[in-house]
């Protein structure tokens, strides 16, 4: 089973941030400031365990968001509380590694 858009729609209007989301393999994954921190699977929020989403998170359940994936955070209980959705997904940005930099294109030669 998908991901409905209304469920990516009801997400994005609840947690009081500016995310964005982009289809894939028929789910969705949630980016800030084009870092990855979470996936929507099923209709179910799955927020990437780094150690600062796990400290605002402690006793949050965790699991698969799809078959054979690490265990995530499962953020049923946290959209009742919208901003500590929303600190827990900055805390996940803050922990990502910094963007690798893009190698340069080679130039193209004519022959």
């Amino acid at each position: 089973m998908s991901t409905s858009a209304a469920t990516i729609d009801h997400l994005l209007d609840t947690i009081p941030l500016r995310l964005t989301a982009r289809k894939m393999f028929g789910e969705y994954a949630l980016y800030l400031d084009s870092i990855v921190v979470a996936f929507v699977c099923d209709d179910t929020l799955f927020i990437k365990p780094t150690p600062g989403a796990n400290a605002i998170l402690p006793e949050a359940p965790r699991g698969p968001a799809y078959p054979g994936s690490k265990d995530y955070i499962i953020a049923a209980e946290a959209l009742d509380d919208p901003e500590l959705c929303a600190r827990a997904l900055r805390a996940v940005a803050a922990d990502a590694p910094p963007p690798k930099p893009k190698k340069p294109k080679a130039a193209k030669t004519s022959a």
